[in-house]
């Protein structure tokens, strides 16, 4: 636990916070909330627990959202010239992604004001990390429209673009989100990942029509959303055996029939009684060897 508070600089701190997991904030984070004169953040609820989980208490708090951002921000502005330091954060991950954050940071800089941020926790690069696609260009576009119109018109518009697309999206609205990207890009490549960084962390990757028929039979899903897709990338479901096989293949050298067969059906969604029988035919074809 923190107990010196350092002293920082008159000025506006970005500061990530966990998206999932409480290991996932930085010293440098805990520093800055501990110290900062004031936190302006979206929920001073949900800050307020997260504070308490991190021993941080006492706090002067200042509600910054998209309903009351013009408002709020003059306020701010107003705090840091006058030498206080304010550390701004979102519920969950990196201010300023897919919240109106952008707008205090520049008016800030515009009234000469010193701005920094403790980077940290992000849904958009953790996704795109185990999503398997390719990250050397990728493009986030956020929350898509909830209509499907709208949806598609928007994604219409992306097409153009020779990257891995990141969307957020809520779990109630997944499958018909997934629709809409095979009515515009077709059967690309794209994964969902849920739950970031939490016990229940789950990342699936198929090709889309593969993942709309795994969420049909599925039914409810529950956490936070990142959709990722690939428009130049198919991924055949044979290409998807064929690679749950090689890893089967390779577990078996060190561990048990029904480890291996457990490991490879939770990362590959593959029925566990058919992989335990290539299992056998691997296991048969290595004795013989």
């Amino acid at each position: 636990m923190l107990d010196t508070k350092k002293n920082l600089i008159p000025g506006l701190y970005l500061v990530s916070t966990p998206i999932g997991n409480l290991g996932d904030i930085t010293h440098r984070a805990e520093e800055v909330l501990f110290s900062a004169d004031i936190i302006a953040c979206e929920d001073t609820r949900v800050t307020g627990k997260l504070l308490d989980l991190l021993g941080i208490r006492g706090k002067n708090f200042l509600s910054y959202h998209e309903h009351n951002a013009d408002i709020i921000r003059p306020k701010v502005i107003s705090f840091i010239l006058s030498g206080k330091s304010v550390a701004l954060v979102s519920d969950a991950g990196t201010p300023l992604i897919s919240d109106p954050g952008y707008r205090l940071v520049r008016d800030c800089f515009d009234q000469g004001c010193y701005v920094t941020s403790c980077p940290g926790a992000s849904a958009v690069l953790t996704a795109l990390q185990l999503s398997g696609l390719p990250t050397d260009k990728f493009f986030f576009y956020g929350f898509l429209p909830s209509k499907q119109a709208a949806k598609e018109k928007e994604l219409i518009k992306l097409k153009g673009i020779s990257a891995s697309i990141i969307f957020y999206e809520s779990p109630h609205r997944l499958l018909d989100t997934l629709r809409s990207i095979f009515e515009v890009f077709g059967n690309c490549s794209g994964a969902v990942i849920r739950e970031l960084t939490k016990h229940f962390e789950e990342s699936i990757r198929f090709n889309i029509l593969d993942l709309i028929k795994y969420y049909q039979d599925r039914g409810e899903v529950k956490g936070e959303v990142v959709i990722v897709i690939n428009p130049l990338e198919e991924v055949s479901s044979f290409e998807r055996e064929e690679e749950a096989k090689n890893l089967l293949y390779k577990l078996l050298d060190f561990l048990s029939l029904k480890d291996a067969t457990a490991i490879v059906s939770e990362q590959y969604k593959i029925n566990k009684k058919l992989l335990y029988e290539e299992a056998l035919k691997i296991k048969d074809a290595k004795a013989n060897r």
